[in-house]
C-alpha cells in the first residue's frame, strides 16, 4: 500500500513526499481510514511504530476539510506524558500542515517555559494544541481559554502518562472538554488502568494492535556483556573505538551519573553530552538537536527519552545501567533499528543485575547468550543479601514516592 491510496489530499501528499515518506507502517495504514472514518479509536502499538504520523496525517485531513471563520478555534487537543515528545508532536503538525491553503496554527504547552507566553499563543488563535498533561491542567485553570470547540481528543503513550497521575487528573480534563467528539488513544501497553481510561473517554472504539512486544525486540540484535560496574566506563570506549558507532544512546540510572559519566568522556575527547529532566528546557531542546544532527556521538541520558522521540540512525543503544522493568527495557532499545532499519542493543550486567535481568527475558519472552571482553572479565561473586530491619510505615517517602514525583517533574 502506498499513502496515494489512503484518501488524503493532494497538500498532504505533498508534505509527506517532501518528507520522505515512501510507504505507510503497518499502524498507518490501520489508524488512518478509521480516522478519516471518524471512528474513535484504540492503538496498541510500540515505540517507532510511526504512530505520530498515524492520528497526526489524518487530522489535519480533517480539519482542513471544515476550517471555521475568523480566528483560529481549538479544534484538536493531543496530551503526551513528556514535553519532548509534546515539541515533536507539534512539529509533525506544522511539517505535514505546510502546503495546505491555510497552515493550522499549533500550540505547544510543556513546563520549563512561560506560561504567560503560551496562554498569549493559545489567545492569538490556535487550531491544534499539544500539551503535557500537568501544564494543561495549569493552564486549565487560569480560565482564560476556549476548548468549547474541540472536535479531536488524542492521548499518546497513555500508559506512560498513568505513571504520572493521569488517571487523577483525567475527570478535570474530561470536564472541561465538549463530550461530543473523536478520541484516539495510543499505547505500547493495555494495563487494566489503561483499559478503565479508555472505559472513561470513549464507548466503542476500534481496536488496533500491532506487532507484539516480542516481534518488536526480535528485530533488533542484542548482545548481553557481563562486566563489573567500575569497568563499564573502559569497557565502553574499547567498544566505541572497536565498533566505530556513530551515534550511541546510553541509558543510565540516574541524573547524577549522567552527568557525571558525559564529564568524563568529554575530558578524553568524545563529543559528549548528559540528558535528563533537571537541565533546563531550553538545554533539553538544543541537547537533543544536537544528537540528531550528529553533533552529539554519545548521549548520557535517563529514561525520560525512552519513549516516543524520534532520532533516526542511532547506531546503538547502550543499557549501561538496567532499567526497573521489561517494559522500560523494550522501549529503550526500540530508540535503534527504527523505520525497518537495522538496530542493536548491547546490555551490561554484573552480579547484582543476573535475576533483574532474567526476569527482563522473562518477560519479553527472550534468552540471550552471555558474553564476556576480554581484560573486562566479570571477576568475584554476588554479594550477599543481608536483611535489615524492617521499614517503618508513614516515616519517609517510598522510593516509588519519589519517583513518580521525579516524573510528574519531568512531565510538566
Amino acid at each position: 500500500m502506498s499513502f496515494t491510496t489512503l484518501q488524503l489530499s493532494e497538500p498532504i501528499q505533498e508534505a509527506i513526499e517532501k518528507n520522505n515518506y515512501n510507504e505507510p507502517t503497518p499502524i498507518q495504514e490501520k489508524v488512518i481510514p478509521l480516522v478519516l472514518d471518524k471512528q474513535d479509536v484504540m492503538a496498541k502499538a510500540q515505540t517507532g511504530s510511526g504512530k505520530s504520523a498515524s492520528f497526526v496525517l489524518p487530522l489535519l485531513e480533517l480539519w482542513s476539510q471544515n476550517i471555521p471563520e475568523g480566528k483560529p478555534k481549538i479544534k484538536v487537543l493531543v496530551l503526551t506524558p513528556t514535553r519532548e515528545l509534546t515539541l515533536q508532536v507539534a512539529e509533525y503538525f506544522t511539517t505535514f500542515g505546510k502546503y495546505l491553503a491555510r497552515k493550522p496554527k499549533v500550540v505547544s504547552v510543556i513546563g520549563g517555559e512561560s506560561i504567560g507566553d503560551q496562554l498569549y499563543a493559545i489567545q492569538k488563535g490556535c487550531d491544534v494544541l499539544v500539551a503535557t498533561s500537568g501544564r494543561f491542567l495549569d493552564v486549565l485553570s487560569k480560565k482564560q481559554m476556549n476548548l468549547s470547540h474541540i472536535e479531536y481528543l488524542v492521548l499518546d503513550e497513555a500508559d506512560k502518562m498513568l505513571n504520572l497521575g493521569f488517571a487523577e487528573e483525567l475527570d478535570l480534563i474530561l470536564e472541561a472538554i465538549p463530550s461530543q467528539r473523536q478520541n484516539l488513544l495510543f499505547s505500547a501497553t493495555y494495563p487494566q488502568k489503561m483499559l478503565d481510561i479508555a472505559a472513561k473517554i470513549t464507548q466503542s472504539p476500534v481496536e488496533v494492535s500491532v506487532e507484539g512486544e516480542t516481534e518488536t525486540v526480535e528485530k533488533i540484535i542484542q548482545r548481553v556483556i557481563e562486566v563489573n560496574p567500575e569497568n563499564r566506563g573502559p569497557l565502553l570506549r574499547v567498544l566505541l573505538k572497536k565498533e566505530k558507532w556513530k551515534s550511541v544512546l546510553v541509558f543510565m540510572v540516574n541524573k547524577r551519573a549522567t552527568d557525571n559519566i558525559a564529564e568524563k568522556f568529554r575530558k578524553r575527547g568524545y563529543l559528549a553530552e548528559s540528558f535528563h529532566g533537571d537541565l533546563t528546557q531550553e538545554d533539553r531542546n538544543h541537547t537533543l538537536e544536537q544528537f540528531k544532527k550528529k553533533k552529539v556521538q554519545i548521549l548520557f541520558a535517563t529514561d525520560l527519552v525512552s519513549r516516543g522521540l524520534d532520532i533516526d540512525d542511532i547506531s546503538c543503544v547502550i543499557n549501561y545501567d538496567l532499567p526497573r522493568s521489561p517494559a522500560d527495557y523494550i522501549h529503550r532499545i526500540g530508540r535503534t533499528g527504527r523505520a525497518g532499519k537495522a538496530g542493536l542493543a548491547v546490555t551490561f550486567i554484573g552480579h547484582e543485575e543476573q535475576a533483574h535481568f532474567k526476569l527482563i527475558e522473562k518477560r519479553s519472552g527472550i534468552r540471550l547468550k552471555r558474553e564476556q571482553i576480554e581484560g573486562f572479565e566479570l571477576i568475584g561473586e554476588a554479594p550477599k543479601k543481608v536483611k535489615g530491619p524492617a521499614p517503618v510505615k508513614g516515616k519517609k517517602k517510598s522510593k516509588k514516592d519519589k519517583l513518580r514525583e521525579q516524573a510528574l517533574k519531568d512531565a510538566k
